[in-house]
């Protein structure tokens, strides 16, 4: 398309009541919604009537790369459907890879969930904010986890006002990076390092050089996105003020696992449960982060990193080591830093600042702490490695316990065991012993990391 202001916006909607609600009101508060074109993968099982009856005119449909594509129009804005039943989904990037076959050469991508609302004139908004950024960077990237909102009666209300950046939280079992966000006040965008997948907002091109890996099911995708944006030369940025909302959790609604489990594909109603297309899913992230030392990164193609920058650049850009599974300390303190704008002067200086950290919660059992008639004095819990190494220890007075367990909703009390260490050996076993001033030891508990 000529008109450089079009943006092609993508949208996987997974059975969301919130799709319809989030087309109205981006449509309603757009300046241009002549130049916005809206492709949305529908994993659904409804008809297609129901576009009809929100006041959506329908054009015919045609056919891209084998599928039907049912054409829309509302409010001058072009709304292109796949529709696919639920049943046949195969995961979040699946359904935005499928939404960008529709993609035109238009001059803007956006890149959103199904549940959002918008400010006046977002996409004026997104585009000025954008332009800007590129007096600062050839491929700037706009992305974050948007303010929340709450679909209802009081939604208006419920609009936080907050901006975020997203900050690194976790390694999760298999070493891939989990991401969390923290509020920022600033007069303009801020750096970052990761992307958000409900929120992206950059230049067109962006469908093409870092197209979505659609055997990526869900867990990763933002990890994988962020590395191999950053491997092409694109500049991640938090904006620093609202553009849209996100409606967060939706316990109420359907989600793939719910509906892709163990039962389904027994019956025949999916091909795999989830769990086997996550393997699948974190395989490719691992072997895309350099954790899979039988697989090539070559075995990704066409969804490889790359050739502006390395994967270690992004390392030292996040302050991160994923061979390692550990992070600098400035990443985990008050100030949780998630961009460090130069890279390290000496490599194995660097690696000895970095310290692996972990977190989990655990149920403490009466059986845990209980001991004779005496009574417990405290409790003893001590974290080991596989080889049986001391890593981390706590001691638990009983006022302590109680206030734990008056604080749970089953009066069962759950405790955080979070700790540090510059050793890279992960925790295996948490042992728990109860020790009475009286009567001595108790007997030890075993629990699996």
């Amino acid at each position: 398309m000529d008109n450089p202001a079009t943006i092609f916006i993508s949208i996987a909607s997974y059975r969301d009541p919130e799709l319809l609600p989030t087309l109205r009101d981006m449509l309603r508060h757009a300046a241009h919604p002549e130049n916005l074109h809206i492709a949305i993968c529908w994993q659904d099982n409804e008809m297609p009537e129901v576009f009809e009856q929100a006041g959506f005119t329908p054009l015919g449909s045609r056919v891209v790369k084998g599928r039907e594509v049912l054409m829309f129009r509302h409010n001058q804005a072009r709304i292109d459907v796949i529709s696919v039943h639920y049943y046949t989904s195969q995961g979040a990037c699946w359904a935005r890879s499928l939404a960008e076959t529709l993609f035109e050469n238009e001059r803007y991508f956006l890149q959103i969930d199904s549940h959002c609302r918008f400010i006046p004139d977002w996409d004026n908004e997104m585009i000025s904010m954008l332009r800007q950024l590129q007096a600062e960077s050839p491929r700037p990237v706009i992305s974050s986890y948007p303010p929340a909102y709450k679909p209802g009666d009081d939604e208006e209300a419920s609009k936080k006002t907050y901006v975020s950046r997203l900050i690194f939280r976790e390694y999760d079992a298999q070493g891939i990076p989990m991401f969390s966000s923290t509020p920022f006040q600033a007069g303009v965008p801020v750096r970052g390092s990761y992307l958000a997948g409900g929120f992206i907002f950059t230049l067109g091109d962006f469908v093409k050089t870092v197209p979505n890996d659609p055997q990526i099911f869900f867990a990763g995708e933002e990890i994988a996105m962020a590395v191999r944006a950053f491997t092409h030369g694109y500049d991640v940025y938090h904006p620093h003020k609202p553009l849209l909302w996100h409606y967060y959790q939706r316990k109420e609604h359907s989600k793939v696992w719910g509906d892709h489990n163990n039962q389904a594909k027994d019956q025949g109603k999916v091909e795999k449960a989830w769990w086997e297309r996550d393997l699948i899913s974190k395989k490719r992230v691992r072997t895309l982060l350099g954790l899979e030392e039988k697989e090539s990164v070559a075995s990704l193609a066409p969804y490889t990193p790359g050739n502006q920058r390395t994967l270690r650049q992004f390392e030292y850009q996040a302050g991160i080591c994923l061979q390692r599974r550990t992070v600098l300390p400035e990443v985990m303190d008050s100030e949780k830093i998630n961009f460090f704008a130069t890279p390290p002067a000496d490599e194995t200086e660097w690696l000895n600042r970095q310290y692996a950290y972990y977190k989990k919660s655990i149920t403490l059992n009466a059986s845990d702490y209980e001991t004779d008639e005496t009574g417990m004095s405290n409790l003893h819990l001590s974290v080991y490695n596989t080889q049986n190494i001391l890593l981390y220890k706590r001691t638990l007075e009983p006022r302590e316990l109680e206030t734990l367990r008056t604080e749970s909703a089953d009066n069962v009390p759950t405790l955080l065991l979070e700790f540090k260490t510059a050793s890279i050996d992960r925790p295996a076993v948490i042992r728990i012993c109860p020790w009475s001033d009286t009567s001595g030891w108790g007997n030890v508990t075993e629990k699996t990391w």
